[in-house]
């Protein structure tokens, strides 16, 4: 039974869309299609450019709608591509990936999926980040603007995304030609759920939004031998325990508090044996900012507190840590233009009203959507959230995220018909506003 409905749901098509009295009754109509292929994107979560299954289900949709469309652009991304008369370019994108997560929502669509990740594990697969809404609003605000055409004038190059939650997706769409074989983004958009705020209100950051990411790791030497007798050795772990304590002067006693910055390290490893001192510990960062200035600070701290601690232990030259910066890690901070910031928290505010369209800080999270903002500067780019906690889930917790489940939990669950619906209805407002004729 379950096997019949997966193929019905992945069967479903959607009727090309007509013109209705406003936006929001457009996205209404819409809405139990859009639902059911909701559903199915959930079920069927694909890794991070291992999608296949996905980018060609949405392809063909976006081709019924009038588009040309252009599949793996960047491994497994899809670019659409609508023509219609003089004015901006607006590139509105989604995401596709799922996380390696085993599901455990309980929801009667919850993904059952395992797949090979390419560190070799098999491991399930869900979309623990919210992409299936994402994609899903992207297609209803691609439904909404074809049935408005007569109300705007421009071009879109609406996006479908690989591997944001590597942080290489945006960077390989952009290397094969996104902005030389496509028509160039005057604007660029996007949204993300958010776990931190109520089901259906957007908020908005003006200026810097998300972080640089850096993964950071650090090798620390020892000499080992028999844990009864330390004298004879240069126990790694004790250095490393101080590099890790040092670590943290970086932040509290080296950077401005005005400029947020994290070190966090999440993985401590040495040693196997009670009675054995190891000749290697093992340490893995990760390491967040906002600014390049203050990011290269913060690396170049990393370096000289290993190689100072390293000396002060009394190490020699040859046995100093080794610190790796994996740069093919990287995800640059994202950067959310003044104007259309301001532009779009008005226009939100206004059709929306104050209580739904907010405000919201900076997070210490990453998005390589900023890729294609730094890929061109003069570019006028936002994302925006959506929240996705149900509005029951985040009364009874008095507004305390804290004690919710958050992105990448195994039990993420959001409120999928009030993300899509208010997501569908943020994007289409936005881009008339952009494309909006005269």
């Amino acid at each position: 039974m379950k096997t019949r409905l997966l193929i019905a749901l992945a069967a479903t098509v959607l009727p090309v869309p007509a013109a209705a009295a406003t936006i929001a009754d457009g996205v209404k109509a819409d809405m139990p299609a859009l639902m059911t292929l909701y559903r199915d994107l959930h079920a069927n979560p694909e890794l991070s450019m291992q999608e296949a299954r996905t980018p060609a289900k949405l392809a063909a949709e976006a081709r019924k709608l009038g588009f040309t469309v252009t599949e793996k652009v960047g491994k497994t991304g899809v670019v659409a591509v609508m023509k219609n008369g003089p004015g901006p370019t607006l590139l509105l994108r989604a995401d596709m990936d799922g996380l390696p997560v085993v599901e455990q929502t309980n929801l009667p669509f919850a993904s059952k999926i395992r797949a090979v990740a390419r560190s070799g594990v098999e491991t399930g697969v869900m979309h623990a980040c919210g992409h299936d809404t994402h994609m899903t609003a992207w297609l209803g605000t691609a439904r909404r603007l074809v049935a408005a055409k007569d109300q705007w004038s421009g071009t879109l190059v609406m996006i479908l995304q690989p591997g944001e939650e590597t942080g290489e997706g945006a960077k390989a769409m952009l290397a094969d030609g996104l902005y030389t074989r496509f028509p160039h983004p005057t604007h660029a958009l996007a949204f993300h759920d958010a776990a931190a705020i109520k089901a259906g209100v957007i908020g908005v950051t003006p200026g810097y939004a998300l972080a640089n990411v850096d993964s950071v790791d650090i090798s620390v030497k020892g000499v080992g031998g028999h844990g009864a007798y330390p004298q004879t050795t240069r126990d790694p772990i004790v250095l490393a325990s101080r590099i890790v304590t040092t670590l943290q002067t970086l932040v509290s006693r080296e950077n401005n508090p005005a400029d947020p910055a994290v070190v966090t390290v999440g993985s401590f490893q040495a040693g196997a044996k009670h009675n054995i001192i190891s000749d290697e510990a093992k340490l893995q960062l990760t390491v967040r900012s906002y600014t390049p200035e203050v990011r290269q600070r913060l690396l170049d701290g990393i370096r000289r507190i290993a190689r100072g601690e390293a000396i002060a232990a009394g190490m020699p030259d040859d046995k100093m840590p080794v610190v790796t910066i994996r740069d093919a890690e990287y995800t640059p901070s994202t950067f959310n233009t003044e104007k259309l910031s301001n532009q779009a928290l008005t226009l939100f505010q206004q059709h929306f009203g104050p209580e739904r369209a907010i405000k919201t800080p900076a997070v210490m999270g990453g998005e390589d959507f900023s890729r294609f903002w730094l890929a061109d500067k003069s570019i006028e780019s936002l994302i925006f959230w959506v929240g996705g906690t149900p509005a029951a889930k985040w009364d009874a917790a008095g507004g305390d995220a804290s004690k919710l489940p958050t992105l990448h939990s195994p039990f993420w669950a959001p409120d999928a018909e009030a993300v899509i619906s208010t997501a569908t209805e943020a994007l289409t407002l936005a881009a008339m506003d952009i494309l909006k004729k005269g």
